[in-house]
């Protein structure tokens, strides 16, 4: 696919904007964060805010109507000494009280924010396979990191600052029409056209925040592909071809900000014309009622005072909604995220499972991934305790959904799955999958040192037990030649390492988790001949006992195995060890001399 026709497909993948009202409900939903905090920092920030926002609605009538009425006009120089002595203190208050006020409202909305990202987190660690399997790692990025973030403004300074601003608004209101009412409705006449004004931009705005959001994601989303891929980009000399799309993904974020701005843009100039148009009434009328003998001159300043500070409040509103806007276009996209409940979700009452055997049936199983395609029909089966069992046959045969069952990642769309005849369903996820280890044929290496990616699999295990059981699967070899040995750092996904050496590091961690049953899912597919015989001396002793279900190609892995399935197209066609199956000339029989004709041309 061309990059133009790849950007093309992005840009129209992408207007599915929601369009609805404001939801107030969602707006509840993230107010309800504040609730841990309603005996310590809210309090305090809102008396905070009281404190200054008392004080500032009284100095007007202080430099006003006291000083110019009262002293100034009756020329009472003690008085206005008094009165200057006290507006200084109330200024020194207020600046206190805002200090106290943005160090408890920042506090306050960092805790807030650290709560929200970790409830995100904790749901989405429970979260189905399927989940996973719909999103790419970039967009779960998105929603965990910028959706976050974005509402930072709202909670460290929009909900508290919008409190004190509507107080001082209904203050300002309220002591402007106590001193004059012609006055104040003079100067209100803008309001309404305002109003016309903001709310029609209310809708484009948060709409335009929308759009930001899903294209920050889909450019995550590409910029996490990339970076997982480049090696295939480069062996296949594609860096243009991926630079010249990543120039289109970032041209369309660049000018979905570029229109949010400019909408968020207008609101304060259109305030600033506001605050102009009813300067001029409040001189031109003004003057007109203290010419009329109706109005005194510490009023008429008091009035401007408050014109001034009335304007203030309002662009900062309007600069609230803005943050809003943006806090909702992200919650919407958070609270999609809280809102998934997982597709594997557990009983009412679950059964715990202190130990097992390791007796596993499959009822009529049946199972499809996309609700269309089967990947198992209706398919029984039963593997004994202390068994092990080897799952054969061609790609998308069913193989690792009998895995991915057994594990209960995924639950099956028809009949059940038993393991010492309970139900997986009844059973308690943590204490099933603490009984069940998988390796993998694609590992997952973490950050960290290589004794630390052992003991992921039993944090409380000791030294002594991580090194046995990188002993145990032969790799304490390659482990002591590195240079820091079992406190050497890999990087993500274990890139310093081999394919082979990242496999015993996951097949050692299955190990020290001391599983009743394992997996092993291709485990050996990229490990080297000598590897695996280590690997095979290992599992000669460590598999007495346990339950082990081992998916792979090579006879040698497979041979020994007590039971041996073969799959076909989600169907089990045949049953038997190696020796029968090879008598019965079937299926395996035809996959074991196809595989030793490949090894003879080798």
């Amino acid at each position: 696919m061309s990059a133009k026709r790849k950007v093309e497909r992005f840009r129209y993948s992408n207007e599915n904007v929601i369009d609805k009202p404001f939801n107030w409900k969602q707006m509840t939903r993230l107010l309800a964060y504040m609730k841990p905090y309603s005996k310590n920092l809210l309090p305090m920030s809102i008396i905070a805010m009281v404190i200054t926002t008392a004080v500032r609605l009284v100095i007007p009538i202080f430099i006003g109507v006291l000083t110019f009425d009262h002293a100034v006009a009756n020329k009472d120089v003690p008085l206005l000494i008094k009165l200057i002595i006290a507006i200084a203190g109330m200024y020194l208050i207020s600046w206190v009280a805002n200090i106290l006020r943005i160090r408890w409202t920042n506090k306050l909305g960092q805790y807030i924010i650290f709560d929200i990202r970790q409830h995100l987190f904790k749901h989405i660690q429970r979260l189905s396979h399927r989940f996973f399997d719909q999103r790419s790692a970039g967009s779960i990025l998105v929603r965990i990191i910028n959706d976050v973030n974005s509402m930072q403004d709202l909670f460290t300074n929009g909900v508290i600052n919008t409190l004190m601003d509507l107080v001082l608004l209904a203050g300002i209101i309220v002591i402007m029409f106590l001193y004059s009412v012609k006055l104040t409705l003079a100067i209100m006449v803008i309001l309404p056209l305002m109003f016309f004004v903001s709310t029609s931009l209310r809708k484009k705005i948060r709409r335009s925040w929308q759009v930001v959001r899903l294209k920050q994601s889909k450019l995550n989303s590409h910029l996490n592909e990339s970076i997982q891929g480049i090696r295939v980009t480069q062996s296949f000399t594609q860096e243009k071809e991926n630079m010249s799309f990543f120039e289109g993904v970032n041209n369309e974020t660049f000018e979905s900000w570029r229109d949010a701005s400019q909408k968020n843009a207008f609101f304060r100039p259109f305030v600033d014309m506001s605050n102009a148009i009813g300067t001029a009434i409040l001189i031109w009328f003004g003057a007109y009622l203290i010419d009329s003998g109706s109005l005194n001159i510490g009023v008429f300043v008091t009035f401007a005072f408050y014109l001034g500070m009335f304007w203030e409040p309002v662009s900062r509103l309007g600069q609230v909604y803005n943050q809003l806007l943006v806090a909702m276009a992200s919650s919407e996209r958070i609270f999609e995220f809280l809102d998934e409940r997982p597709n594997v979700a557990e009983s009412d009452h679950p059964i715990v499972l202190e130990k097992i055997h390791g007796a596993i049936q499959f009822n009529d199983v049946e199972f499809s991934y996309d609700h269309k395609r089967k990947a198992l029909n209706g398919i029984n089966l039963s593997i004994g305790a202390g068994q092990t069992v080897a799952l054969v046959g061609h790609t998308g045969s069913g193989k690792t959904t009998i895995a991915n069952l057994i594990s209960r990642f995924y639950d099956p769309t028809a009949g059940s799955v038993e393991i010492d005849g309970y139900n997986l369903k009844d059973i308690q996820l943590d204490s099933l999958r603490q009984k069940v280890s998988i390796v993998l044929q694609d590992t997952f290496i973490f950050s960290g040192t290589i004794m630390e990616n052992i003991r992921f699999g039993r944090p409380t295990a000791t030294d002594e037990e991580v090194k046995r059981a990188a002993a145990s699967v032969g790799a304490d070899t390659f482990i002591n030649r590195l240079q820091n040995g079992f406190d050497t750092e890999v990087e993500e996904r274990g890139n310093v390492l081999s394919v082979g050496e990242r496999q015993l590091l996951s097949f050692a961690r299955a190990l020290l988790a001391d599983p009743d049953i394992l997996i092993l899912d291709e485990a050996t597919a990229s490990i080297d001949t000598e590897s695996e015989l280590k690997i095979q001396n290992a599992l000669r002793t460590l598999l007495k006992g346990r339950t082990a279900i081992i998916i792979a190609h090579r006879l040698s892995t497979i041979r020994e195995a007590d039971k041996i399935v073969v799959l076909s197209s989600g169907n089990i066609i045949e049953e038997g060890n190696h020796d029968s199956l090879m008598q019965q000339k079937g299926e395996y029989y035809h996959l074991v001399a196809s595989q030793f004709k490949m090894l003879e041309a080798m």
